[in-house]
């Protein structure tokens, strides 16, 4: 599932691309996908919006419209966004004054797009917690101290930080020196502050090479992120750890697997 890096390297991709101009057209190739209103409605309210700003939070991406209204968008597992696009491969394609396409493609139709007024109270966007790069040093410390939970799930928990997943939770606390299995309320104030530098560090650098395309994820162009070339322990089961050439190890912490270097995180 596409996490912060790749939402936020969409989202700027997006004010490149498509903020400033009207919606002229929506075809809607597969109404599964489509949350609220109904399908029609949907439609109906987005010919003639202008897209005026474009946000995300955690992973969602949001598209507030001239009409007041907010066109909620959750990539989920296949969900892609694509400009220009071709319509024809799309599940709802959006036409745009300038004559162009963007294309929301989801092989698995797992993604969700909302058409809401108030899309901050959304009920999953009033849990999540708070975003990676607002929390203080010290913010971050407190939440730590209270929490039993491993620090690998703990980080992957929407509701704790907002943004983070599976890929990025392995990469972090392997940066970190942390074993995943490790309890947060057990961590010293020092390895407290390594995890919230290298936080800010791997999901700073992620974005900045346009995130990890490990699966379907791709740029609103169309090309792969490129950070996957930086991966040190994600998807490297078995191979020898970049730091101590110990083989990297593979273990299931719920129901996700997790990458670490059981000689450097310990």
């Amino acid at each position: 599932m596409p996490e912060l890096p790749e939402v936020e390297t969409i989202k700027r991709d997006l004010e490149k691309v498509i903020l400033g101009k009207e919606i002229t057209k929506v075809c809607v190739n597969n109404p599964m996908v489509i949350r609220e209103p109904s399908p029609a409605a949907f439609k109906r309210s987005l010919e003639g919006a202008t897209i005026k700003n474009i946000l995300r939070r955690g992973k969602l991406l949001v598209l507030e419209l001239s009409n007041g209204k907010a066109l909620t968008i959750h990539l989920k597992m296949t969900g892609q966004l694509v400009y220009p696009g071709k319509v024809k491969d799309s599940r709802v394609a959006f036409h745009l004054a300038d004559g162009r396409v963007l294309d929301f493609n989801d092989q698995r139709l797992f993604g969700e797009l909302r058409l809401i007024s108030e899309w901050k109270k959304l009920k999953f966007v009033q849990n999540l917690g708070p975003e990676p790069f607002d929390l203080t040093s010290a913010d971050f410390k407190d939440m730590l101290s209270k929490k039993k939970t491993k620090i690998k799930p703990l980080l992957m928990d929407q509701g704790f930080i907002a943004g983070i997943g599976n890929l990025y939770a392995s990469e972090i606390l392997f940066r970190a020196k942390i074993d995943p299995q490790s309890p947060g309320q057990s961590l010293t104030d020092r390895e407290k502050e390594i995890l919230y530098r290298e936080i800010k560090e791997v999901l700073s650098s992620a974005i900045k090479h346009g995130g990890s395309s490990v699966d379907d994820y791709v740029r609103v162009s169309g090309k792969p992120g490129d950070y996957v070339r930086f991966h040190q322990v994600y998807g490297r089961e078995g191979k020898p750890c970049v730091a101590c050439g110990t083989p990297v190890k593979k273990i299931t912490q719920g129901g996700r697997g997790t990458y670490f270097c059981p000689k450097c995180q310990r």
